[in-house]
């Protein structure tokens, strides 16, 4: 069958179409996506004003349509961090709806890492063993680490690379006490849950999944996207702390002409970047491996096992 999910992200709404079946791989068969950069669309009050919720009920609209026209059996809606945290969530949700007839399912933070790590482990089968799996999303950072197919610890940490871009780092570039503050705060979030992860011992294989990851990989050195979904990506930390402070001190103009950095994401760069590096610094990664699938793959995963289960 054609299945849909609609990703209400903080940074993109995003239909992929894919064609499923219970026990089979799926196979896309079509990308739609925005951007509409949720989480900085936020008041002071934390709320989505008015015109946000207009934009967003627009590319709903336009998901609907595409989805449609690309023949969707079923649809799978999901909203992440930046609706879930709004302080008028309930009326956000209430106006899609109504105008829309789409119901938001809206993840929590745990929700999102056990099936990110589902897709995660599905992709890498059980030969990887103890799996540690970082994503780095636009509202929030999600880490889960296990041996089976549900984690055995799952967190959710409000590092979003929009969130901190919007509420840490203004200028153009960002000066460096701005970095110097931010990277203190990532830091010290990070820190408080690795005692949690270390007492489950040492992972296998650590992965990582997100749209920051992957930029971060082909500024140094990775395989570019055309190459293929089942080309080795990989990140090594070594790497990564040369690049930061040469992103520090670039303009968003001058990160967004790196390669595979899309334009949109160029400001976000540098705060997903300091994300990445104190995980791996605070969790004693030297190298992680890049995983093409992540949430979107682990709600149609799960969609599919209950389907054959019923």
């Amino acid at each position: 069958m054609r299945l849909g999910v609609l990703d209400v992200g903080s940074n993109t709404v995003h239909l992929l179409v894919v064609d499923a079946h219970p026990g089979a791989r799926p196979l896309p068969a079509h990308s739609h996506k925005a951007e509409l950069r949720l989480a900085q669309l936020l008041d002071e009050d934390e709320a989505i004003g008015p015109d946000g919720v207009d934009k967003l009920i627009a590319v709903i609209h336009d998901a609907l349509q595409a989805a449609e026209d690309k023949g969707v059996e079923d649809l799978l809606p999901f909203a992440t961090s930046a609706v879930r945290e709004a302080s008028n969530a309930d009326d956000v949700l209430a106006r899609v709806k109504a105008e829309t007839g789409v119901e938001l399912q809206v993840l929590t933070g745990a929700e999102e890492a056990r099936l990110t790590f589902l897709a995660v482990r599905r992709w890498f089968g059980w030969s990887a063993g103890k799996l540690l799996v970082l994503d780095i999303g636009g509202g929030s950072l999600e880490i889960a680490y296990g041996i089976d197919e549900e984690p055995d610890a799952a967190v959710s940490l409000p590092l979003g690379a929009g969130r901190l871009t919007a509420g840490w780092l203004p200028g153009d570039p960002p000066s460096p006490d701005s970095i110097r503050a931010l990277r203190r705060h990532v830091r010290a979030e990070i820190a408080r849950t690795v005692g949690e992860f270390s007492r489950s011992g040492t992972p296998d294989h650590v992965v990582a999944t997100s749209k920051t990851f992957k930029q971060l990989a082909r500024i140094a050195g990775a395989a570019r996207s055309a190459d293929g979904l089942y080309v080795q990506r990989e990140l090594k930390r070594e790497s990564l702390e040369s690049w930061v402070p040469r992103l520090a001190g670039m303009t968003t103009a001058e990160r967004g002409q790196l390669p595979g950095v899309s334009e949109g994401r160029s400001a976000q760069l540098i705060a997903g970047a300091l994300v990445a590096e104190a995980a791996m610094d605070l969790f004693g990664v030297e190298n992680l491996e890049v995983c093409p699938w992540a949430l979107r793959e682990g709600v149609i995963l799960r969609r599919l096992d209950h389907m054959g289960s019923a």
